[in-house]
């Protein structure tokens, strides 16, 4: 049980098959109490029905573009359980639009919302639970490989990971004196809802499969497992980390031969 007595707030589950609801599966299972958020009422059912399962677990409007509901979750948050000892910040976001074509295209509100949507959030939400951090803890969010190498149709959502990755070595800066460790967990590519808007995320995940040294794709309980270690004690000298769970798929140079 190695968060028992803990609490954390979980960004991101949009149904069963979200890397977040993996994560949450991983950290209940250690004994720890959790908070979700959902954006709007297309979404509500599908986080309400999964948090029912959880004991004590709780749910909370938050479309996370507007301080002024990153702030009301919150209070909801402290008047429901008091504290926070971790946060998972599971949230990307770009218009369908902008995953297609050449990133040389790319719009200025598409590139807006994208940076704001997927890597300012983290800055906004982690700034939020600070006031119920007090007893330090972990913060972690989710990457990808796009955010360091071209990865054709992922376009301006590599720029935004990129700009999340920096943020987590930032923002590991800044809190590492309140005891607070950030990391990123930078997952191969899954078919989860948010990565259908991906042109040609089948083909990807295909790819990977070939030629990732353990031959296999990345499954959503590997990252739930991984985001364990980095929430738990376990990861207690960890920050400003990116940790890939991919398969070693990250290692191989694009010209090696497939098998």
């Amino acid at each position: 049980m190695l968060l028992e007595g803990k609490t954390g707030l979980i960004l991101g589950v949009a149904n069963k098959h979200s890397i977040a609801w993996a994560i949450a599966q991983s950290v209940a299972r250690e004994g720890a109490r959790l908070a979700f958020n959902y954006q709007g009422e297309r979404l509500k059912e599908n986080v309400e029905e999964l948090v029912k399962t959880l004991d004590g677990a709780k749910a909370y409007q938050c479309d996370v573009s507007s301080d002024d509901e990153i702030a009301a979750m919150m209070k909801g948050v402290e008047a429901d359980f008091g504290k926070l000892d971790f946060l998972v910040h599971s949230v990307a976001y770009a218009p369908r639009e902008e995953l297609t074509g050449e990133f040389v295209n790319t719009s200025r509100a598409g590139f807006q919302t994208a940076l704001d949507i997927s890597a300012y959030s983290l800055v906004a939400t982690s700034r939020a639970a600070l006031p119920l951090m007090t007893e330090g803890g972990s913060i972690i969010t989710l990457s990808y490989l796009g955010a360091e190498r071209v990865v054709p149709h992922y376009n301006v959502m590599g720029v935004a990971k990129a700009a999340l990755e920096s943020s987590v070595r930032y923002l590991a800066y800044d809190l590492g004196p309140k005891g607070i460790r950030v990391n990123a967990i930078s997952a191969g590519p899954i078919r989860t809802l948010a990565a259908r808007g991906v042109s040609g995320i089948t083909k990807m995940v295909d790819r990977h499969r070939e030629i990732a040294p353990l031959r296999k794709a990345t499954e959503q309980a590997e990252v739930g497992d991984t985001a364990l270690y980095l929430l738990s004690s376990l990861g207690r000298g960890v920050t400003g980390e990116v940790i890939y769970v991919d398969g070693g798929y990250n290692i191989i140079g694009t010209v090696l031969p497939v098998d």
